[in-house]
């Protein structure tokens, strides 16, 4: 299959989560063609089993794969987490996740090797943040916490309610009594929460912004193989769902932060 660097960009999530990954790389690189896809009739994919995820992540890549993708990009922490491989044994072009480029970030950011990560229990219970960290550096060390009511928040809207606030300094009690220097926010739902979370950190732990470190990588890759679209006009954007769920239109306009436009129904 012939690529070329007018092709665009493949993302892909369990649902709305991945679109703060295209937020980013709409801001980092304005010119680049992004086609989504969120199985939004299948999500949560966090309580699935391993075969299960594989399975759906397989048949979403071949999506993308026909609409002539240059790259693809796995927005969803847990399907990063159980599915790469498989994903790069049918893909024909580059494969990035938002797991990798987290822990790329993370090595960088943190000076006492001492680092948070916080995520849904699917997430944090694959071990899949410290095995990436550590890859790059054995030495850091790594508190995890799990946050399963993060996610409903941040659907709810309720990134600045006190509910959210209580919630959070719940969570991170545990991680800030380990005296981390970096934060990262292994769920794509999180940066929603970022203001509230530095404020509740304080201004001397970095945070790790998953979908911000996937638009540098993105930018850097496509920057080393000469592929970035040459062509300077307004990019095309495309949203494909496996179901339009009640307030979906809603949610997803908060994490792209701008209207959505016409998003197309993919029945299997």
């Amino acid at each position: 299959m012939q690529h070329n660097p007018g092709h665009p960009i493949g993302v892909f999530d369990s649902g709305v989560g991945g679109l703060t990954v295209v937020r980013a790389l709409m801001e980092r690189l304005p010119f680049e063609n992004i086609i989504y896809f969120g199985d939004t009739a299948r999500v949560p994919y966090g309580i699935k089993s391993t075969e299960t995820i594989i399975g759906y992540a397989g048949q979403i890549t071949e999506f993308l794969l026909q609409q002539n993708v240059k790259l693809l990009i796995i927005a969803c922490n847990t399907m990063a987490s159980v599915a790469r491989q498989t994903v790069e044994q049918i893909a024909s072009v580059p494969v990035l996740d938002v797991i990798e480029a987290g822990a790329r970030s993370t090595v960088g950011a943190t000076k006492t090797k001492s680092v948070g990560v916080i995520g849904t229990p699917a997430t944090i219970n694959s071990n899949s943040y410290a095995r990436a960290i550590h890859r790059h550096d054995r030495d850091i060390r790594i508190f995890s916490q799990a946050c399963p009511l993060f996610v409903p928040l941040v659907e709810e809207g309720w990134l600045d309610h006190p509910v959210t606030r209580l919630t959070a300094q719940e969570y991170l009690a545990p991680v800030l009594a380990e005296h981390i220097d970096t934060l990262v926010l292994g769920c794509t739902h999180y940066p929603l929460l970022k203001a509230l979370l530095q404020e509740l950190v304080g201004p001397a732990i970095s945070l790790v912004d998953s979908a911000e470190a996937m638009a540098d990588i993105t930018a850097a890759l496509l920057e080393e193989t000469s592929f970035a679209n040459p062509s300077q006009g307004a990019p095309q954007y495309r949203y494909y769902v496996t179901d339009v769920p009640l307030r979906f239109q809603m949610i997803a306009e908060r994490f792209l932060g701008r209207t959505l436009p016409k998003v197309e129904i993919v029945k299997w």
